[in-house]
């Protein structure tokens, strides 16, 4: 029996694995930029998001349209929609990547919690939007 993945890596998946290991790489960083940008809009812009498409970027995914897009997929997106309603935002990092016309999850809690990252960073929101999007630019650039 084997595990593990036989087929090649499709370009559709590809932009999913690289997210994997950028979000792995960056966690303190998106961790406090996700805090800066939740003490300055709470959740009043709605969830932050990374789009890769064309050059990879923040945005905000307000929760209308999460909800919209939820409908026009016969409700696959319901367990998404309750991550983002009910996550704790001084534990835990909720954030949508979006890539090849598809969306997916970024669900982490790090070490430590997300304010703690914002202080210790030392970087105000803008000083972390342009780090994490230069980083970005060479991440998914390779």
């Amino acid at each position: 029996m084997f595990f593990g993945n036989s087929q090649p890596e499709s370009g559709d998946t590809k932009w999913r694995r690289q997210l994997d290991k950028f979000v792995k790489a960056n966690q303190q960083e998106l961790a406090a930029l996700f805090w800066g940008l939740w003490l300055a809009n709470g959740d009043s812009q709605g969830t932050v998001g990374i789009d890769l498409q064309p050059t990879p970027h923040f945005v905000y995914c307000p929760k209308e349209q999460i909800e919209n897009l939820n409908i026009r997929v016969e409700n696959r997106l319901q367990e998404i929609l309750g991550i983002v309603e009910n996550h704790k935002p001084d534990v835990e990092v909720v954030m949508i990547g979006i890539g090849k016309g598809e969306i997916k999850l970024i669900q982490f809690a790090p070490e430590p919690a997300p304010p703690i990252c914002f202080e210790e960073v030392g970087k105000d929101v803008d000083g972390l939007l342009d780090v994490l999007e230069e980083r970005m630019s060479e991440h998914f650039s390779s």
